[in-house]
């Protein structure tokens, strides 16, 4: 077998993903005069690239080995289903663009980091800093789907917490572009949103604030090289075994069959950022495999879920409109540790139809599927059942901060991934208030609600915001990197992602991954030796 050729050159720090915690990584860094390259396992989309309906797979779905390279991913589990963004920018590619402030003490105070800062205190000027990066503004629109949710907080006895969404959009005359209206004319010029409400598709029209058009900017600016469609493989020290000598990355082509183009890479100091799961992957890869044996036996603890659990509702009569100008666009709060969205897929979000079915509740949950869809043939058995459905139907993704994890192990050494229920409460497939949401909405809108298939016929929760598994703790014997996101038994290594995430953020965690990771590079001094 042909070996790999090293790089030519090494490089101060290598950052596996370019998300919400690879992005920062790679812009701080490089500010503070370090030589950067990011490796990033998906696509690089332009703004034209993106697809134009949920139909077009290959752009949608992540499966490289079958040839679809989109922007998506979904992960199934024995306990869990995760989505997760892929490609240049991450999860800002398909998120709903909502960076919210975690509000409650559940998150700040939880036991697994209260006693190592007032993270509340520490993080609030990183969260600032986020906000403004991410160019964050409150959603200023009152459709019918906003209507439905303020009718929705009346009946449940909470009018008073509907609030619009704080998102990180370019609210500017629809289409229009602009010089940068956010960094003093440094940044990409934008165009202002043309409210279609396809974010989670992807922006063709270059107004939703993604990585590339501020942390990744910028990175690229001061010298950050990126290089998509590497998939890292193994990770291991060079000399010294605690990684004070640096590192050898090797990677392969993203989907790769026999022409794998491996590519071996040498660095002073790495960095995980591959996304809650990606990197839980990868660590316990590079611990079984003998590469980084220093590792936590913790990786894969505490894994989170947001406690999410994801219902709908269609509109029966096919003229109703529900789409709102953003995927996200309002928030209600039924109690103090739970918290739901709308979201919409705008008109060309049809295939999302096939991900839900007849509402479903507690035991027996694929009987109850079978009987409702034996009731109502036409309705679901219809082939053109998802025609239209995007314009007519809003989905409800309700998180909770209530405290409940998994772990994430192999059966064996080197073998799959599997969840598996950890000491304490697990995440539930079924929330009663998820399903009285959807049942409230079903009646505002004369439609039928619907639960997630996956929920219904294999009885798990699913999340498009996996927390975890490499946790923040005081030593490795509790969690897998310290208070300053340094992993435990290596030199120059970090995590900033939102796998070092210790608790149930409540609410869309990417405004906190973002902030975790700003406060974590604030930690690592100057390169004085490239300082001018």
């Amino acid at each position: 077998m042909k070996q790999p050729s090293p790089a030519p050159s090494i490089r101060d720090w290598i950052v596996v993903g370019s998300g919400f915690g690879g992005s920062v990584a790679a812009l701080r860094l490089a500010e503070k005069n370090y030589s950067v390259t990011v490796l990033e396992q998906g696509k690089r989309y332009r703004d034209e690239d993106f697809a134009e309906s949920a139909w077009r797979l290959r752009k949608v779905l992540w499966a490289p080995k079958a040839g679809l390279m989109g922007i998506m991913a979904l992960t199934p589990f024995r306990h869990v289903s995760v989505l997760s963004g892929v490609g240049v920018g991450g999860g800002s590619l398909v998120y709903g663009n909502t960076l919210y402030v975690p509000h409650s003490d559940d998150f700040y105070r939880h036991t697994q980091w209260a006693d190592l800062a007032d993270w509340r205190t520490v993080l609030a000027p990183h969260y600032a800093t986020a906000q403004k990066m991410l160019g964050v503004t409150t959603f200023d629109g009152d459709g019918p789907s906003e209507q439905m949710m303020r009718a929705i907080a009346a009946d449940l006895g909470v009018a008073d917490t509907y609030h619009s969404t704080e998102v990180g959009v370019y609210l500017g005359t629809p289409g229009v572009r602009v010089a940068d209206p956010y960094f003093d004319g440094a940044g990409p010029a934008r165009s202002g949103c043309t409210r279609c409400g396809q974010c989670m598709l992807g922006c063709r029209v270059g107004a939703k604030n993604t990585l590339e058009k501020n942390y990744l900017h910028f990175a690229e600016q001061r010298g950050v090289q990126i290089e998509p469609e590497r998939t890292v493989v193994d990770v291991r020290p060079v000399g010294a075994a605690d990684g004070s000598d640096g590192y050898v990355v090797t990677t392969e082509r993203s989907g790769s069959w026999l022409r794998r183009d491996r590519r071996i890479y040498r660095t002073r100091g790495i960095v995980f950022a591959a996304g809650a799961l990606g990197t839980n992957l990868l660590l316990r890869k590079c611990r079984d495999n003998g590469s980084l044996p220093r590792l936590s036996e913790r990786i894969g603890e505490l894994v989170r879920t947001n406690s999410e659990a994801i219902v709908a509702v269609t509109a029966k009569d096919r003229t109703v409109d529900l789409r709102a100008d953003l995927a996200i666009t309002s928030s209600v709060h039924p109690d103090e540790h739970t918290h739901f969205t709308n979201n919409t897929y705008g008109l060309r979000g049809d295939a999302m139809s096939l991900n839900f079915g007849p509402l479903t509740a507690g035991r027996g949950r694929r009987l109850q599927f079978a009987v409702a869809i034996l009731s109502a043939p036409l309705r679901w058995l219809n082939p053109l059942r998802a025609r239209g459905w995007s314009q007519r139907s809003v989905v409800f993704t309700v998180m909770q901060s209530l405290d409940s994890s998994l772990s994430l192990r192999p059966r064996r050494p080197g073998g799959r991934m599997e969840t598996h229920i950890a000491d304490g409460s697990a995440p539930s497939s079924y929330l009663p208030i998820a399903n009285r949401i959807a049942e409230l909405a079903a009646k505002h809108v004369s439609g039928y609600a619907q639960t997630s298939v996956l929920e219904s016929l294999i009885n798990t929760p699913t999340t498009a915001h996996i927390l975890g598994g490499a946790v923040i703790a005081d030593s490795a014997e509790h969690g897998v990197v310290d208070r300053h996101r340094r992993v435990f038994g290596y030199r120059n290594f970090l995590i900033t992602d939102g796998s070092t995430v210790p608790a149930n953020v409540g609410v869309n965690p990417s405004l906190t991954i973002v902030a975790m990771a700003e406060e974590a590079i604030t930690h690592i001094r100057t390169n004085e030796e490239q300082t001018p």
